[in-house]
């Protein structure tokens, strides 16, 4: 590629959003996305034709407010508790000024940006903590549950599902626990590709420190520059190269949890039949028991070489059924990205440069001009990668799909990172813009991606307004796939939460009943949370509280997400 211009082949999705910063000064200051430069200006103006045409929208600012008038109420956190805490931690680790208390507010959910946007921070805790150890966490949380005082473990706060509510029945105070303080290497077992960290390492970090030994964890979420190895503990995250390397929770061997009640170890590696894996109990469980202050994984050998390729099918059942051979065989690359129509047209219309359009003419010349672009990536051994490249392009081909050539997927690998910041430039122009995700068996997963996106359609179009439903599978799987959907609509100006959360239900509920699971990696969080008992069955949910009652017996850990009420 010339230039980064050239050709954007990037998806739609926000991700797990950015970090929190506070940008410019005194009354003018937001509270902001970090953002490269080059991506920080005003909406480009093909996409902004492009959107209103499909959209029916009018383009207009709406910028987020000055934090200085940000709406933060006075911390709760009475002296005898914060003098318990510092007794912990240290003075200059409990910290509860305005700033601190800003940067814990919330995660990157479509509703939590909208409600600091228009500068509501009643989410905010009340003060912010950092332990060091596993010791002084076990300490804090024994510290917190006797002066009733809620703990919301925070690393990059990036969930996108209202992760980090803490909604606390009785209204009780509550900390932001970050784990900023534990985040290095602690032991590196190269014979055994074992590593030990702490959860608030990030991924950016830990590669780097993998890279000395020539090894990588290879999990590369949307999140990746931000979000913590604890977080992808907590919410059983999946990254780009899932579909090879495998989910994070795949990649977790042991980790050690500290809870109200004690400290749990869990994970025996390489493996072990004593009893029912406890591991699984702490994976996904979203700080709901406790705090996860220590993580072993498995790494492995960095690839020597990476070859990304993108290829075009005519239609999206095509490509459903050319993933669903490849998986059949055993052949499915480590990333898989198939999008479907409208996806695959947004992005080829807001791509810009000599590069995108000499792609649109070739999709034209060989009639597949409305198909389905797929991207996939194989890293490793070169001879390795050649052979299965080599197989893989064989079903493919067999399947109807045409090769597209390295072009396209280096374009998608060198921009995986952009979306969230498109994002922000997205709802500054008074757009809603909001991803939900599923997965289902091959069999289901049409009945899913029509459902969803019709309800979606009914949801959020009226008169001339239309939403953008843009979706795409990004995680194979020999029984089936993950469908990722992105949402692009006028925003409603007056009710802009109600008209997410209708269109939210409306989805949730479509997906459920035709045979789709409530989500694939963004967690139940606090959005997804009435309807984990769909998923799981009643008795299910009593299991999960029984462990909670068990480890949490006065509920102080995370209130308000995972758990029905």
């Amino acid at each position: 590629m010339a230039d980064q211009q050239e050709l954007t082949i990037q998806g739609w999705g926000p991700g797990g959003g950015r970090v929190a910063t506070v940008e410019g000064e005194g009354d003018d200051a937001t509270l902001g996305l970090t953002a490269d430069p080059d991506l920080s200006s005003s909406l480009p103006k093909a996409a902004r034709r492009y959107l209103t045409r499909e959209l029916g929208w009018t383009p207009r600012s709406t910028p987020a407010v000055p934090v200085a008038e940000i709406r933060l109420s006075p911390s709760r956190l009475h002296e005898p508790a914060r003098a318990a805490l510092a007794a912990v931690v240290g003075e200059e680790h409990v910290c509860a000024d305005r700033e601190s208390r800003l940067r814990h507010a919330g995660g990157k959910s479509y509703l939590d940006l909208l409600r600091r946007r228009g500068g509501d921070a009643s989410d905010a805790p009340d003060a912010v903590v950092l332990p060091g150890t596993t010791e002084e966490t076990r300490a804090l949380l024994a510290a917190c549950a006797a002066h009733g005082v809620v703990v919301v473990p925070f690393g990059g706060g990036t969930s996108v599902v209202g992760g980090l509510a803490g909604t606390d029945p009785d209204d009780r105070p509550a900390i932001a626990l970050d784990l900023g303080r534990m985040a290095s290497v602690q032991a590196l077992d190269v014979p055994s590709s074992l590593v030990t960290v702490g959860p608030g390492m990030r991924g950016p970090a830990l590669e780097e420190a993998l890279a000395k030994d020539d090894l990588t964890l290879g999990h590369l979420p949307q999140s990746w520059e931000f979000a913590t190895l604890g977080g992808y503990a907590a919410t059983r995250s999946a990254g780009q190269a899932s579909t090879g390397v495998g989910r994070f929770d795949e990649l977790v061997a042991g980790l050690t949890l500290a809870t109200p009640s004690g400290v749990l170890e869990v994970g025996h590696p390489p493996a072990s039949a004593a009893g029912p894996d406890l591991l699984g109990l702490a994976l996904g469980s979203e700080g709901t028991l406790g705090v996860i202050t220590e993580l072993r994984l498995r790494v492995r050998p960095r690839p020597r070489t990476a070859e990304y390729e993108g290829w075009s099918f005519r239609t999206w059942a095509a490509g459903l059924a050319g993933l669903q051979r490849l998986a059949r065989h055993d052949l499915l690359p480590d990333v898989v990205r198939l999008s479907d129509p409208d996806e695959t047209r947004a992005n080829l219309l807001m791509a810009s440069g000599g590069g995108a359009r000499a792609l649109r003419g070739s999709l034209r010349a060989r009639r597949r001009r409305d198909g389905c672009l797929l991207v996939v990536g194989w890293e490793g051994l070169p001879g390795v990668v050649r052979a299965r490249q080599k197989a893989a392009a064989s079903v493919l081909r067999d399947g109807g799909a045409v090769r597209l050539g390295a072009r396209v997927g280096e374009a998608w690998r060198r921009h995986r990172f952009d979306a969230p910041y498109l994002r922000d430039r997205l709802l500054d122009a008074g757009l809603l813009v909001e991803t939900l995700e599923t997965a289902a068996t091959w069999s289901a997963l049409p009945t899913v991606y029509d459902g969803v996106r019709r309800a979606l359609r009914t949801a959020l179009g009226s008169g001339e307004n239309r939403p953008l439903v843009l979706t795409h599978v990004s995680h194979g799987y020999r029984t089936g796939a993950s469908l990722y959907v992105t949402v692009l609509a006028d925003r409603d100006d007056d009710l802009p939460l109600q008209q997410w959360l209708t269109a939210k239900r409306a989805a949730t509920d479509a997906l459920l009943a035709a045979g789709g699971t409530l989500t694939h990696h963004h967690a139940v969080g606090a959005d997804h949370r009435p309807w984990l008992e769909r998923e799981i069955g009643p008795l299910g949910v009593e299991v999960l509280r029984a462990v909670k009652q068990r480890l949490d017996p006065l509920g102080i850990c995370n209130p308000g997400v995972l758990l029905p009420d």
